[in-house]
């Protein structure tokens, strides 16, 4: 193997050739993946999309982990893109990058979760039937003989009349929780959204609910129907480094441990303690559901290894012409999961996720770069972290590039549809604000239809970077090709679909492919594109629809600016 100072300091040199359109240096005799000839057009072009796409998923960049090689990689590739449309730095200190201070913690993945059950002895083991971590910065933490709750959802929204905690102390128990929310598995409309996940379904808000209430450790009991993915994909996730933002930089509550439990443990552990889980699920979809504490007990000692470091958001201006302190902000997340140990393919490439969204905010910059200075600033922002629950876009929501006052509109852009064009675009989380609105008069003239996304169970809007913006009250829009495709209709896409979320979604699967229909990218970037274009050049500011839970945020702080 090349030492990993070399192998960076190569691909670097590669990457800053390719940009310049002028070829790399050889490389020992072998060409480096990274190097490229490649001439880049002006305008939204799909060769110019793949060569960012096939650059950022390579071998060579080792899937993008945050504190890695590749991860300098990436961040690097991304400025030189930057520097070469002609994008002014809008980072720290003058610079492209804006430092995100981290803290990496790999758990012991020989760790198992000790069980006393019904006085019956046994063990769960990491990756089969549980995955667990923590994110204290700790390199031990000891829970023994920690009582097991089960408390329905774990949600606690007294806006909605819902307290799966109420008439217990789960202070220094372990509690064990169903994914998403009360209503889906029941199906029962009444009940939050229904099939639609809110945000107490997400399992970042589960954890977090569980940290104020005292527990020693959460447990999610993993479904593919509820989580909209399957086990692999939370044994992939949870294995290997783990990234968080320091404490001081996050206020949100932290629990000592925290993980989930596989479908069959989960059911095996309530049978020996006397429960039928499958009654719970019917019981937890009840109102005035109250918690059920088991027969059950759980020890561990969780072992990991710590280091602080930090990873980098890459963020790009264009300055308005006319209002330059305002802006509309593009962006997508960078970093994927990396390299795993083990045998076979362990670099989890993520050329779909999110490889794409990277090269859709880099072709829409040199576009508006092309077309003429906008009225308005315009932000393109490559956070990192997005794998290890939107921290670098957290990041960049408490120290914005712009004012959140004075930021316009956020358009987001992650894994980008390659299956082909469609007659319809969905937007994720659709009737949220006002930018569908606008998004319209350009899907419009594509005679397409805008739709909600297939799997509303799956809680999109929440899982993605925009959603931090949206927490603080600026509009945020979601939106991608959909699955009625021009070549084979709804049935194409929809199988499209199915064979990207079972196969590739979070798996070293996920790779460029050269057969990829990008024509249907290039239409998805032409109304993204419109919607900025709009917004920078007609001086609106759209807001939340009425009713919109973020809307008080919005109109608080416009009211702030004094408009």
């Amino acid at each position: 193997m090349r030492p990993t100072h070399l192998v960076l300091s190569l691909a670097v040199t590669a990457v800053l050739a390719a940009c310049s359109g002028e070829p790399a240096p050889a490389n020992g005799g072998t060409q480096s993946t990274a190097a490229t000839s490649h001439a880049f057009s002006p305008e939204l072009d799909k060769s110019d999309f793949a060569e960012m796409v096939r650059t950022l998923s390579s071998d060579e960049f080792e899937g993008r982990a945050p504190g890695s090689p590749g991860g300098e990689m990436t961040v690097e590739y991304i400025k030189a893109q930057y520097e070469r449309i002609g994008l002014a730095p809008g980072g720290d200190d003058g610079t492209f990058f804006q430092t995100v201070p981290m803290v990496e913690t790999t758990a012991d993945e020989s760790t198992v979760l000790r069980m006393d059950v019904a006085g019956k002895a046994g063990e769960l083991q990491f990756g089969t039937d549980m995955v667990i971590g923590t994110r204290t910065g700790e390199t031990e933490v000891k829970v023994a003989d920690s009582d097991l709750v089960f408390v329905g959802y774990g949600v606690d929204a007294p806006e909605l009349g819902w307290n799966d905690y109420a008439g217990i102390d789960v202070k220094g128990k372990t509690v064990v929780i169903l994914v998403n929310d009360p209503g889906f598995h029941a199906n029962d409309e009444t009940l939050f959204e229904g099939e639609r996940m809110t945000y107490y379904g997400r399992w970042t808000y589960k954890f977090e609910e569980a940290a104020r209430k005292g527990a020693a450790a959460a447990l999610i009991i993993h479904d593919t129907a509820g989580a909209s993915y399957g086990w692999d994909v939370v044994k992939n996730s949870w294995s290997g480094p783990q990234f968080d933002l320091r404490a001081s930089d996050d206020p949100e509550p932290r629990l000592p441990a925290q993980g989930w439990l596989s479908a069959e443990a989960a059911t095996q552990l309530f049978a020996d303690a006397g429960q039928d889980l499958e009654a719970l699920y019917t019981a937890a979809n009840q109102r005035g559901f109250s918690a059920v504490p088991l027969d059950a007990r759980v020890s561990f000692d969780l072992a990991s290894s710590t280091r602080e470091s930090s990873s980098r958001n890459v963020i790009g201006v264009l300055r308005g012409s006319e209002a330059p302190d305002e802006a509309i902000v593009y962006m997508g997340h960078w970093d994927h999961l990396g390299k795993h140990e083990g045998e076979g393919d362990t670099i989890y490439n993520g050329a779909i996720d999110n490889a794409t969204g990277i090269a859709g905010i880099i072709e829409i910059a040199e576009k508006f770069q092309a077309d003429g200075q906008p009225k308005r600033s315009i932000a393109f922002v490559a956070v990192t972290l997005e794998e290890s629950g939107l921290l670098g876009s957290k990041y960049q929501v408490a120290h914005p590039a712009f004012p959140l006052e004075n930021t316009v509109a956020v358009v987001n852009l992650d894994a980008m549809s390659v299956a082909g064009p469609s007659r319809d675009m969905v937007v994720v989380g659709k009737g949220n604000s006002e930018l569908e609105d606008v998004l319209k008069t350009f899907t419009d003239a594509q005679d397409r239809t805008i739709v909600s996304e297939g799997n509303p169970a799956g809680g999109f809007f929440f899982r993605s970077d925009h959603f931090n913006y949206a927490k603080a009250g600026v509009p945020a829009l979601y939106a991608k090709g959909g699955d009625d495709l021009l070549d084979g209709g709804p049935e194409a896409g929809t199988a499209y679909a199915k064979h990207y979320t079972e196969v590739a979604y979070h798996k070293p699967a996920d790779e460029f492919d050269p057969s990829w229909n990008l024509d249907g990218v290039i239409q998805d970037l032409e109304v993204l594109y419109g919607v900025g274009r709009t917004l920078a050049d007609d001086g609106s500011w759209p807001n939340w629809y009425e009713g919109n839970a973020f809307k008080a945020a919005r109109d608080d702080m416009r009211a702030g600016s004094g408009d």
